[in-house]
């Protein structure tokens, strides 16, 4: 039997990229998946990819986690659809141009409203079940920008200490209640949007590693909680 069979996960985000690759590995170990961003297209692809593998618990909600009603819902649909939610991965995230001096003030909006108010709404929408059940995992999907800053990042670092942040406080608040939670650290990964700018001296970081990342922290024994992994390459 696989690790995570009967298990119920949210990935948001999960349009592409990372969040796609953290379902089809959490659907690979068995766990139902409710996939969750934007773009309905896309989610549809990602959901035909798990069930073509054999796992036909699958399913898309179109999400905007940006707003509040929005991730409501999710949780909702996802609860009806396969029961209590056993694991929830706050992948969505948004990078824009992060410089203070550039004046993306609209970008600056748009990042804390994804990054940091997006991560809210979701813990809120999930931890009372999970506390209820005294059981259940938090992923939250940080950057090694939450660790340093580059003169072009400051904005953008600032949301990722902030999930940092977020994810370290989470976590003694909700020692001993069998709720556990993950800070996941990216380096820059190989994606369709980022191919460019990716270093030509090293081996990239591919979606994979950071999903195997995750599936190492939710498999862990439930008295054992994983609390920061970071992924740079060599």
């Amino acid at each position: 039997m696989s690790k995570l069979t009967g298990k119920t996960a949210i990935i948001t985000g999960s349009s592409s990229g990372i969040g796609a690759t953290i379902a089809e590995h959490l659907a690979a170990e068995g766990a139902n998946v409710v996939v969750a961003a934007r773009r309905k297209e896309e989610l549809n692809a990602v959901v035909e990819r798990i069930n073509e593998t054999g796992n036909k618990k699958a399913m898309a909600v179109v999400t905007d986690v940006s707003k509040q009603s929005d991730v409501e819902a999710l949780v909702k649909k996802a609860s009806e659809a396969f029961g209590p939610i056993d694991i929830y991965v706050n992948n969505a995230g948004l990078m824009e141009r992060a410089a203070i001096t550039d004046g993306n003030v609209d970008g600056w909006d748009r990042m804390i409203d994804v990054n940091i108010k997006g991560l809210l709404y979701g813990i809120n929408s999930v931890l009372p079940q999970m506390k209820e059940r005294s059981t259940g995992h938090i992923v939250n999907t940080a950057s090694v920008s939450g660790h340093e800053v580059t003169k072009v990042s400051t904005v953008y670092s600032a949301t990722k200490y902030a999930v940092r942040a977020i994810s370290m406080g989470l976590e003694k608040e909700l020692a001993r209640s069998g709720v556990r939670v993950t800070n996941i650290s990216p380096g820059m990964v190989e994606t369709e949007r980022n191919t460019e700018r990716m270093p030509k001296d090293r081996k990239p970081l591919q979606t994979d590693d950071i999903a195997r990342a995750v599936i190492y922290a939710v498999t862990q024994p439930d008295y054992v909680n994983v609390n920061e992994i970071t992924v740079r390459p060599v």
